[in-house]
């Protein structure tokens, strides 16, 4: 179904708007309600893949020269006579089955303003109803007679003509467009931000080299800050002061849980009260709705005893006011069942409130427990007050110190910036040196070794500099005649070739596995084949021998050949066999060729034959002959045949005969007696 809302199409004009064509209306559509998918498929059915153009000359030109792949229908803006159920017919609706119940089948779905005329030629003259009385009373109602397809897809025409029952799928194609609709916004957004991102990426790029350099410099001073923060929690000051960090915490999370408890415990004396207040409330109003009940019973008696003195008179008034009382014990009933109701909620808000005082109860308990707690946190604050005032004149002395580590620390810092510059000058330098020598990359691990070409304590970089300068000027002179690429153009054909090989060998492998395999198929074909030689050949014989007593057939291979080689027809009368077929007169012939053909079909045989008048080239007998071997050859197969002679008659279990009677054609059925 997605292929066929897929509309492709070639320019049929040089510079062609293709603007003109707004595509689908499968795609064009936007459905409100998931619900009514299947709905709105039936109602504009094969209509969904109608094409919509701008005018009737758009739509010629991509006939025309558009190489368009299927047959499709287009619908110009300009031309399209669309028809939209009147608004008179529309409110009718809304009053017989609701609005929410039938809705016109175009207010279901979104389009754009320009396409109003197609859209009202697709949707514009069909209801959508949630059930399937409301289609009924849509289609067949006098004053409508629109119409209607309810959700499940069963479509009622004001004609009388009902479609339904099983629609598998339905509602697909519009699921299936609009969950890729979906898909197809969420891409765009992703692809968006993704845009954003890459934008980002590159504003970034330049600060990535320095952000790195600033990185390296903050680990390593986060690493001398690191030390330096270890040696001073060593001392006894800073872990007094962080026991002291740590009791201010527990004390301010304790009172914070003292708040809490108080807060839980007064909302639970409101609850509490709320609900006394609320059952106080209920009670008297039952009283007073009892009241009014008991008044409302009395006054309906009366006007039952004034409306049966003139019952005669007035048999309507009669019936309205019978309405009425029975309105009214239903209301009796209902003010009965909500007063039963009342009186289960008010036990159940007496549970309510049972639960609510235990939990009062208990949170009274905790109130008094955090209260012991709380005192025992102010002892322990008095006692870390004692030791605070020991502590501080240790922490003057600290200070002192910390302020002589600093000025050596910035002493230190700045030792370290100057060791830093000096150290990216020499990275400079060599990277360079790398850049410019590629060899020193993968040599690096060796030198300085000794016993190797990089032992600069044994070399004399003097004489190795003269040895360079004549190495570089014999190798400018070799250029001109050496391919230094011969090495890895070697290495590379050594791999095709390798490659090849391998290739080769599996192409053996499976050329091998291919022959074996085909000589098995060959095997098995021959087998198959023998086998329905023999078979065919023995009901060709038989088949024959039936329809023209007295005579054989066989089918044998030709002279110094096997059957694989072929097979000739060899036909015998008596015991005389001819040579060629040209002996036999047209009728055995047909009778030959209709034995072949029916030792061919039973060899595999079908439950039904239908046979057009194959005697009609035939003389009586062997008429009769070919019913005979129908129930002889065929007896699980049943036959049709079409005959106008009677010796086939003969065999039938069941006769239909045709003629005209009073000029008009009729069929007679006789069953045979050997059937009964």
């Amino acid at each position: 179904q997605l292929a066929n809302v897929q509309f492709t199409y070639r320019d049929p004009v040089r510079n062609f708007d293709r603007s003109k064509v707004k595509g689908v209306v499968a795609k064009l559509i936007k459905v409100k309600d998931r619900n009514s998918m299947t709905a709105l498929e039936v109602t504009a059915g094969g209509k969904l893949y109608n094409v919509v153009v701008d005018s009737e000359d758009t739509g010629k030109q991509l006939l025309q020269n558009g190489a368009l792949r299927r047959r499709v229908t287009i619908i110009p803006l300009n031309k399209i006579q669309s028809y939209v159920v009147q608004p008179r017919v529309q409110q009718a609706t809304a009053r017989l089955v609701g609005k929410d119940n039938a809705e016109l089948a175009l207010s279901l779905v979104g389009y754009s303003e320009e396409l109003k005329n197609a859209m009202e030629f697709v949707f514009g003259s069909t209801f959508v109803c949630k059930t399937t009385d409301a289609a009924k009373e849509v289609a067949f109602n006098r004053d409508i007679r629109t119409p209607s397809v309810t959700l499940e897809g069963d479509i009622f025409q004001p004609s009388g003509l009902l479609t339904g029952g099983s629609r598998k799928g339905g509602g697909d194609l519009l699921r299936q467009l609009h969950d890729m609709a979906e898909a197809e916004s969420q891409l765009q957004g992703h692809q968006k931000r993704l845009a954003d991102i890459e934008a980002q990426i590159k504003e970034l790029q330049p600060l990535q080299k320095k952000f790195t350099d600033v990185k390296a410099q903050l680990e390593l001073k986060t690493y001398d800050l690191s030390l330096f923060l270890k040696r001073a929690e060593q001392n006894e000051h800073h872990k007094l002061g962080e026991a002291v960090k740590k009791l201010e915490v527990e004390l301010e999370e304790a009172r914070s849980q003292i708040k809490e408890k108080e807060l839980a415990y007064n909302n639970c004396v409101e609850a509490v009260s709320t609900l006394e207040k609320s059952i106080k409330d209920h009670d008297k109003n039952r009283d007073g709705r009892l009241k009014d009940l008991e008044k409302n019973i009395k006054t309906i008696k009366a006007q039952m005893q004034a409306a049966s003195k003139d019952l005669k008179s007035h048999e309507n008034e009669k019936e309205k006011l019978v309405m009425e009382e029975e309105a009214m014990v239903q209301e009796q009933l209902s003010l009965e069942s909500q007063l039963a109701s009342l009186k289960t909620q008010i036990t159940t808000l007496t549970l309510e409130v049972d639960e609510q005082r235990a939990k009062v109860d208990a949170l009274q308990k905790i109130h008094d427990e955090s209260l012991a707690e709380l005192k025992l946190i102010h002892a322990k604050m008095k006692e870390c007050d004692t030791h605070i005032s020991g502590y501080v004149n240790d922490q003057e002395k600290c200070l002192q110190k910390l302020t002589d580590m600093k000025l050596e620390r910035k002493k230190l810092e700045n030792e370290v910036a100057r060791m830093e510059t000096d150290h990216k000058d020499c990275s400079v330098k060599v990277d360079k040196l790398v850049e410019k020598h590629t060899w020193i990359a993968s040599e690096k691990q060796l030198f300085g070794k000794g016993g190797t070409d990089y032992d600069f304590e044994s070399c004399d970089p003097y004489v190795a500099r003269e040895k360079l300068e004549k190495l570089q000027s014999d190798q400018s002179s070799l250029e001109k005649r050496v391919n230094k690429k011969v090495m890895a153009m070697f290495e590379k054909a050594e791999d095709e070739y390798n490659a090849l090989i391998s290739k080769k060998n599996t192409i053996e492998n499976d050329k091998s596995k291919i022959t074996k395999v085909i000589e098995e198929l060959d095997e098995k074909k021959k087998e198959t084949l023998k086998v329905t030689w023999v078979k065919v050949n023995q009901d060709f014989g038989s088949i024959f021998s039936t329809l023209l007593p007295g005579t054989m057939a066989k089918l044998e291979p030709p002279e110094g050949g096997s059957f694989l080689d072929g097979l000739e027809v060899r036909v015998a009368f008596g015991k005389v066999w001819k040579q060629s077929l040209s002996e036999l007169s047209g009728g055995q012939r047909s009778l030959l060729a209709l034995s072949l053909i029916l030792a061919l079909l039973l060899f595999k045989p079908a439950p039904l034959y239908i046979l057009d008048e194959v005697d009609a080239a035939l003389d009586l007998s062997h008429t009769q002959n070919i019913g005979r071997m129908i129930k002889a050859h065929f007896p699980h197969s049943q036959f049709i045949v079409v005959s106008l002679k009677e010796g086939m008659f003969n065999n039938a279990n069941v006769l239909f005969r045709t003629k005209f009677v009073d000029g008009v054609s009729t069929v007679q059925r006789t069953v045979t007696k050997q059937t009964k």
